[in-house]
């Protein structure tokens, strides 16, 4: 186990030549930040939350530099509608991203495990059950360093929610 997790969640398996690769990559590299919110309504038509519904929606940061570059960050189209079906609250700057570094996806596994100090909070949260939005798990390294400072702080759940499982 990476950490501990409340619940997860995944809509697609992410494989070499797939629809669900195509899908991420036009949301990702061409310009299609659209395509989050149709994600997004696939998510509402197939996940009830029931008793384990979160207090607050948390998307994975892209680093200033690589949005500014990219022109949007894929996820928050798609997190601000989970928000809005839900009900439940977002922050899209609770955590920064503080390396710039190339996509997962392009690293060998061996720089995939380098994942340390690479995010930090940007305010303290307490007693929450924060739900962690990402588009796609590899190694789930990134979304461990992520859980791992939001469960140091006080009293603190996490949940995963990705768009796509890698193979």
């Amino acid at each position: 186990m990476l950490f501990p997790i409340e619940n997860a969640y995944a809509l697609m398996q992410f494989e070499q030549e797939n629809l669900s690769r195509k899908i991420i990559h036009q949301l990702k590299y061409k310009s299609r930040e659209k395509t989050g919110k149709t994600v997004a309504d696939w998510v509402t038509e197939r996940l009830d939350f029931k008793s384990e519904k979160p207090d607050l929606l948390i998307s994975v940061p892209l680093h200033p530099k690589k949005e500014k570059e990219r022109g949007y960050n894929q996820l928050h189209l798609f997190t601000k509608a989970l928000s809005d079906f839900y009900g439940i609250p977002f922050e899209h700057y609770l955590l920064k991203r503080n390396h710039y570094s190339k996509a997962q996806a392009l690293k060998d596994k061996k720089h995939r495990l380098e994942t340390q100090n690479t995010f930090s909070l940007t305010k303290k949260i307490s007693n929450q059950h924060v739900l962690l939005i990402d588009d796609v798990f590899t190694t789930g390294n990134t979304l461990a360093t992520i859980a791992w400072e939001i469960l140091k702080e006080g009293n603190n759940k996490v949940s995963v929610l990705v768009m796509a499982m890698d193979e």
